[in-house]
This record gives C-alpha cells, structure tokens and sequence, in this order.
C-alpha cells in the first residue's frame, strides 16, 4: 500500500471493505462455510492497490491491480483483486467462494462508510452511468449483486440491514496513523 501511495480515502475504503469481509467469513464459518480467511484479508485489504494512480492513468484499476499482484507473486490475491468490481462467473456457484465475499463487501462500502447496497449501486449509477450503455451494465451488475446478497445472507442468522450491527470495532484514526508510521519508515530507510 506504502509502494503504491495509497490515497488515505482509499486505504480507509480498503479498511472498511476489509471489515466487512472479515465479518462475512467468519460468520459464514460459524454456519459450517469455510473460506480462506487469510487470502479474503488480503485481497481485501489489496482490492484498490492501483486505485491512486488509476485516477491519473484512468486504467482499470482491477485488472492492473491483479497484474501488480501476480507479478509479485501472489496471484491468488491478483485473481480476487480482478474479482472486486466484476466476478468471471455470475452463475450461481455450489459454494460460496472468497471472490464473492470481496465483491460483496466492496458494493457495501460507499468511501469509508458501510452502506445498503441500494445506496451504493445508486451512487455507482450517479457517477458511472451518464451513457445508456453504462447503465445498462450497471443496472445488471446491480441485479447480480443483489442475488449474490440473497446467497451470502441465505446462510446467515442476521439480513443484509443487520450486517453493521455484527462488525468488530475498528478504530480507523489508529490504523491510518500506523498506515502512515510504515509508509514514512519505508521512505526513510528507519
């Protein structure tokens, strides 16, 4: 995140998505689902790693941020960080899988705050979807993700609008301050 100079704004985002992800896996392990916690965190926490200079370049910050990934040698984390915006494969997997939950929890993080998904795919629309064809992209991706909700959530005791309720605390001044302390040690060779 330090190599990559990370935006705050975006490092917070990344923090809540993470979050929200973590609160996923490990209730969906309490109902029987396991999922590699480790990698979800990861990818989580590396979903927008390109995100600050694609805002420059304009690229697709999901695609070059897996590529970044892969080429460090963690394509595992590369391929859910190519996930977050647009899964491969919609079709109703037999299992929920890490790609899922990162894709999720990204659509339920509207910049640092965790939001219905209603409120972020309308937000997604505002700023993504001035031409016709862009909103018909998105108002597809809108109806995956909601049944993607209705999947996650069919395994849980809680619903979608209970989800904040059952998140751990974070202190986001704490980690940002820390996020900084390593980038600023990583800059000054201490």
């Amino acid at each position: 995140m330090c190599e990559m100079h990370m935006l705050e704004n975006i490092v917070v985002h990344s923090l809540q998505v993470c979050r929200v992800s973590m609160c996923l896996v490990d209730h969906l392990k309490a109902q029987g689902i396991h999922l590699d916690g480790q990698l979800v965190q990861a990818a989580a926490l590396l979903h927008d790693i390109t995100k600050t200079r694609s805002i420059k370049t304009e690229e697709n910050h999901a695609l070059t941020g897996s590529r970044h990934l892969t080429d460090s040698g963690f394509p595992e984390v590369g391929d859910l960080v190519k996930q977050h915006v647009r899964l491969d494969d919609y079709s109703e997997p037999k299992r929920l899988a890490e790609a899922e939950i990162i894709n999720y929890a990204d659509k339920r993080v509207l910049h640092d705050r965790i939001v219905s998904l209603d409120e972020r795919m309308n937000y997604i629309m505002e700023r993504y979807g001035r031409q016709p064809e862009h909103k018909q992209r998105i108002r597809l991706l809108w109806q995956k993700t909601e049944d993607l909700e209705k999947q996650i959530f069919s395994y849980l005791p809680f619903s979608p609008n209970d989800l904040y309720d059952h998140l751990t605390a974070l202190d986001i001044s704490s980690e940002i301050s820390s996020y900084q302390k390593l980038c600023s040690q990583l800059t000054t060779g201490s």
